[in-house]
């Protein structure tokens, strides 16, 4: 009995949402909200990733498409479509970021034993976003790494907190 409720403690929660067809999974502490699709006001000069910010509440927040930044097809939003506000540690505290993504699926316990690391895909892969590979029954969910997609090129959004300036103008 006590084995099987070290076991159940030891599970870790994920969000499950889809992005082109396909299962991805973020840690469920990271995640601050789900809101539906809202006005984007677009920011000139940023990555095609970055759609631009949205007003939550009082607060501007970058938002990002997932599928832009994985180099996925750039398709129309559907009645699912929603932004997924992730809160990471920055250097000057939390960060809010908006991720668009096609539609919310659960939130589920995933032990660290369902989770393989990525698979070996060749070189030109690059597979550094991905936390690892949950093994859901028949499925597989990709498990994404927030601070690695978020802050790893991320347009700098938790680098430019910081003021860097020497970032700018690359491009």
């Amino acid at each position: 009995m006590e084995e099987m409720a070290k076991t159940k403690a030891s599970d870790d929660k994920y969000l499950l949402f889809e992005l082109a067809g396909e299962e991805y999974g973020v840690d469920i502490l990271k995640v601050r909200e789900i809101i539906g699709l809202m006005a984007i006001t677009p920011v000139p000069q940023v990555p095609s990733f970055i759609k631009g910010v949205i007003n939550l509440r009082g607060k501007v927040i970058p938002v990002i498409d997932l599928k832009v930044k994985f180099g996925m097809e750039d398709g129309d939003y559907g009645d699912r479509s929603c932004i997924v506000v992730i809160e990471l540690q920055g250097k000057k505290g939390p960060v809010l970021t908006g991720v668009v993504v096609d539609g919310v699926k659960e939130v589920v316990n995933i032990n660290p034993e369902q989770i393989d690391p990525p698979p070996e895909m060749g070189q030109g892969i690059d597979a550094r976003f991905i936390l690892g590979m949950a093994k859901l029954g028949e499925r597989v969910s990709i498990l994404l790494d927030m601070e690695k997609v978020i802050g790893d090129g991320g347009g700098g959004i938790l680098q430019k907190e910081e003021g860097d300036e020497g970032d700018k103008g690359e491009g």
